[in-house]
């Protein structure tokens, strides 16, 4: 990195105050602040997709409003010009700011003891409460089992509201409470089997601290799904939800296209625009269109470092991505192909979208995944068309690349499974029968999806079929199978040495654009021969190599093959 003085980029950095002291670079949320006033909910709730920016929104709104906060933090930010709004309002509550975000247990009583600790450390956070002149005695008795470990059942449900009423009798102001990641405890509960128990713990904590709380000024929590009103909310009075399809504040989670071209901007970094629009943009909240913030400043990050760095999947990486596989699973049982073969191609599907779900139902039905997939963020939308109904899509190449490893990983396991059919292509790969070659590879580009021209780029659809020969391929134990790193956007060779035999088998995947197959092999070949792939096998004593050309398109593909000066070849079907 060249300039070490520039500011710098706060990976996985969700504390305001820390970005603002410590030299990090920060896109400006702060006109959240004023628009959340002006469109005033007692409980609002936002909803979005994981990595999004939720939780350092909720510091930068705690840091605002608290009573004592350091102003001069928000110099300079948007928030700052809005003076009458700051004079009111900044540093005049006292603020409950509670994350949940850690309740990822494995069982209920670990969860719950997770959850007791939440509040301990809240508590220990106010903990000059001890020492207010304005509490009695049995306040402070109150306040100090809030800090106990050993929390019972009654204490923990009312223990927001309890706190929020000692806040409230020391400092005469009434409280603002924050919950980050509010439905953390129930995605893990219902993983692991305890989601009756943890359902009516949050119930109950909610309850009493959103809807029997008099000492409540208002509330914002923050989550990935928008959870139903039935299971949860049970008679909350019209909390405000912030949804991914809601208009209002719908670009204060995301970072704009304006604010990823000043980061670059900032950064000398403009030349990758192209490349981060590309990967990490094409979601849309309401009518704005964002990129994923934890992917821009990972890239950026890696750039200022190693300006040839290559996007990468960053936000697949940080959670497994079960939902994907549910998907495809229910190939055939209602998701037809050619709707998943659609959203692969970078086309739209429109479905009916339930933004309020339970999560023990969030596998019941191909409906319900669909609006899973939308409401986590795997996939956006492109408009509505009805009431409820929406055009879906995938976002941008990132996510894509989770679809196809997903699918692929899907594929090789199936192929696993049926060592006859297996053992039938390796044995007419070796004997170099290009007819038969070419008709059980069909057959196999019948078993997964297509690629289609609307999506990605030629040396990208190579890889993918590329991936699905090597599927198959590596699970021959007794052949070496070696595939060529990859070289700018593509892959070049496959090569295989059959040891026993001194057999060398070489191969290069082409994609046929518009059915081209004959151009397409004869590339292939070509580069065989241009790159002298078989004079390497033959130096290292293999007395018989097999070189194919194989094109593809879509689930169609034609091969030819080379053998000792001989050409054989046969039109796909």
């Amino acid at each position: 990195m060249k300039n070490t003085r520039i500011n710098k980029l706060p990976v996985g950095i969700e504390n305001f105050e820390k970005i603002r002291t410590g030299g990090f670079y920060y896109v400006d949320k702060t006109a959240l602040i004023r628009d959340l006033l002006n469109t005033w909910g007692e409980v609002n709730l936002f909803t979005r997709p994981r990595r999004f920016g939720k939780s350092l929104n909720m510091s930068m709104l705690k840091t605002f409003f608290e009573i004592g906060t350091d102003k001069s933090l928000f110099d300079g930010l948007e928030i700052a010009g809005e003076t009458e709004l700051c004079d009111e309002y900044m540093g005049r509550f006292p603020v409950i700011s509670v994350s949940l975000k850690g309740i990822d247990a494995a069982d209920y009583r670990t969860a719950r003891s997770l959850a007791v600790k939440a509040i301990n450390e809240e508590a220990r956070r106010l903990s000059y409460l001890m020492e207010s002149d304005r509490l009695s005695r049995n306040d402070k008795a109150v306040f100090s089992l809030l800090m106990e470990r050993d929390m019972d059942d009654d204490t923990l449900i009312c223990s927001l509201r309890e706190l929020s009423e000692l806040l409230w009798k020391h400092h005469g102001q009434k409280v603002i409470i924050l919950i980050d990641e509010y439905d953390v405890p129930l995605a893990k509960a219902k993983d692991e089997d305890y989601y009756d128990k943890m359902v009516n713990l949050m119930r109950d904590l909610f309850n009493q601290a959103l809807k029997t709380n008099d000492s409540l000024y208002f509330a914002v929590l923050t989550g990935c799904l928008r959870v139903s009103k039935e299971s949860i909310f049970t008679g909350l009075n019209n909390p405000k939800i912030f949804s991914i399809t809601t208009v209002r504040l719908d670009e204060y989670f995301g970072f704009t296209d304006a604010e990823v071209r000043r980061m670059l901007q900032y950064y000398h970094l403009e030349d990758k625009y192209d490349e981060i629009k590309d990967w990490y943009d094409g979601y849309r909240f309401g009518n704005a269109d964002v990129y994923c913030p934890w992917d821009v400043i990972n890239y950026c990050d890696e750039l200022l470092w190693d300006s040839t760095a290559r996007p990468v999947d960053y936000w697949s990486n940080t959670s497994g991505n079960d939902v994907i596989r549910h998907f495809i699973e229910q190939e055939g049982d209602g998701l037809t192909k050619a709707e998943l073969e659609s959203l692969v191609a970078g086309e739209t599907v429109t479905k009916k979208i339930r933004e309020e779900l339970t999560y023990r139902n969030l596998y019941d039905s191909i409906d319900n995944i669909w609006s899973l997939l939308f409401m986590t963020g795997y996939l956006t939308q492109r408009g509505q068309t009805g009431w409820k109904t929406w055009q879906l899509t995938i976002p941008n190449r990132e996510i894509r690349n989770i679809f196809t490893d997903q699918i692929m990983e899907m594929f090789k396991a199936n192929v696993a499974k049926d060592g006859e059919r297996l053992a039938a292509f390796c044995s007419v790969l070796q004997n170099g029968d290009v007819g038969e070659v070419e008709r059980q590879f069909t057959a196999y580009l019948e078993d997964t999806i297509s690629i289609r021209d609307t999506f990605v780029r030629k040396p990208t659809k190579e890889n993918f079929y590329h991936g699905i020969l090597i599927g198959i391929l590596g699970f021959k134990g007794d052949w070496y199978v070696k595939s060529n790193k990859e070289s700018g956007d593509g892959y070049s060779d496959i090569i295989i040495r059959i040891e026993k035999e001194k057999i060398g088998i070489v191969i290069e995947v082409k994609y046929a654009d518009d059915r081209k197959y004959e151009l397409a092999c004869k590339e292939a070949m070509d580069q065989i021969e241009r790159e002298k792939y078989a004079q390497g096998l033959k130096k290292e004593g293999y007395h018989s190599v097999c070189k194919y050309g194989v094109a593809c398109f879509k689930r169609e593909c034609k091969v030819v093959m080379e053998k000792e000066g001989t050409y054989s070849e046969r039109q796909a079907n």
